[in-house]
């Protein structure tokens, strides 16, 4: 199929690469304008803009496609490449932009959009975050036909994946990546032989997964220990977990921890032990055991490294 593909980061990239790997032709790509990063704060490409520019697939990187926005004239510019594309369909993957109606009505078959949880559940910006905080036991891809709502139209293909207690944020992302690209390679050949149905979603049962926030960070030590556990790996790397250990300017980043199956005996908050096994925490019900930590400009620790520059007690 003639395909027009929209995204930016990692995530979209594995699919970018699996529908040319798949023989799709893609005579353009849509990706976020270059972003300045690192310590020199040069601009740098987005993920997807590599992988096209590898392979010479043409870029288009518009900072809108409102055509009565604030850039209309980049909008204008991308529809008339979107025309001369003539896509069969436009893949969406993590792109960052609104597709207004023009866009959404212009590819024969639409615009279809890889989402990373099972919709409806997890509309919105942190699927992969918000089901790791939540404990879901698992979570998927759904290829959703997209219209002009949030994450809101029929579903057309879903495939699940347990959520382990050894997964972060990271891991979860890299796994559901391989996944979406696989998912949306099936869903075209579907889309090619007529099989492809969509189911609409039941939006009294959608749940939505916000954006994260740094002031969610902090570790709140009134909750459950198995709720501070989900927390540092939903939030690792970004925005990262963080504690306050006394003694310490500033907190620490928490990148690894485990609720163990004890009692309390502190108050919320209060560090119970600090040994080779882990710094021991209390927390509502039980104890949060930091494994792996980081202090403000220093280095990833393990906590048998940690506690011999500090002293808790």
């Amino acid at each position: 199929m003639r395909i027009v593909f929209a995204g930016t980061p990692e995530f979209a990239r594995q699919a970018l690469q699996a529908l040319m790997a798949a023989g799709h032709d893609i005579p353009l790509v849509l990706t976020q304008p270059d972003r300045p990063a690192g310590r020199g704060l040069k601009l740098m490409p987005s993920a997807v803009k590599q992988a096209a520019l590898e392979t010479s697939v043409p870029v288009l990187q518009p900072h809108s496609l409102k055509l009565d926005g604030k850039y209309p004239d980049e909008a204008a510019a991308a529809r008339q490449a979107l025309l001369d594309a003539a896509p069969d369909a436009m893949v969406v993957a993590a792109y960052g932009l609104i597709l207004p109606r023009w866009v959404l009505d212009l590819p024969r078959h639409g615009c279809l959009n890889i989402h990373a949880s099972l919709l409806p559940r997890w509309r919105g910006a942190a699927p992969i975050q918000r089901a790791i905080d939540a404990g879901d036991a698992e979570t998927g891809i759904t290829i959703m036909q997209m219209d002009e709502g949030l994450d809101t139209g029929n579903m057309l293909l879903r495939r699940t994946l347990p959520i382990t207690p050894e997964h972060t944020a990271a891991s979860l992302h890299d796994d559901l990546a391989a996944l979406g690209a696989q998912a949306i390679v099936e869903a075209l050949r579907r889309l090619e032989d007529g099989s492809l149905t969509g189911t609409p979603q039941d939006a009294a049962v959608a749940t939505y997964a916000a954006k994260l926030e740094k002031s969610e960070a902090p570790l709140d030590f009134t909750q459950p220990a198995e709720a501070l556990a989900r927390r540092v790996r939903a939030f690792n790397p970004f925005p990262g977990a963080t504690a306050a250990l006394s003694g310490l300017d500033g907190p620490v980043k928490v990148w690894k921890a485990v609720a163990l199956a004890q009692p309390a005996k502190g108050r919320p908050g209060e560090v119970e032990s600090a040994s080779a096994d882990g710094i021991d925490i209390a927390a509502a019900d039980g104890v949060l055991r930091i494994l792996e930590l980081q202090k403000a400009g220093g280095k990833r620790q393990a906590a048998a490294t940690f506690i011999q520059g500090w002293q808790p007690f």
